[in-house]
């Protein structure tokens, strides 16, 4: 299934990404750090979804207490418990 997230206190503005029987696909990141957010959706993609918020989860970008990988793990925490 195709979901789509508006992540808080980050630079990306929009996160977009397919779970398809328990495996995260095409994650896009609108906004943000290009390149660091292309590498990661590149090497989330194909792992399952309870390996990506583990590995994600918690991590923080300067001062915002969060990031653009922890705003993609509270994503597809929140569109698995739908």
């Amino acid at each position: 299934m195709f979901y789509s997230y508006a992540p808080k206190k980050v630079c990306s503005s929009q996160i977009q990404f397919e779970i398809d029987e328990g495996i995260v696909k095409k994650v896009h990141f609108t906004g943000g750090c290009n390149g660091n957010l292309k590498g990661i959706a590149s090497l989330v993609e194909g792992m399952p979804w309870e390996d990506v918020v583990n590995r994600l989860s918690g991590i923080k970008c300067g001062l915002k207490g969060t990031s653009c990988p922890d705003q993609l793990s509270i994503a597809i925490r929140e569109a698995m418990s739908e």
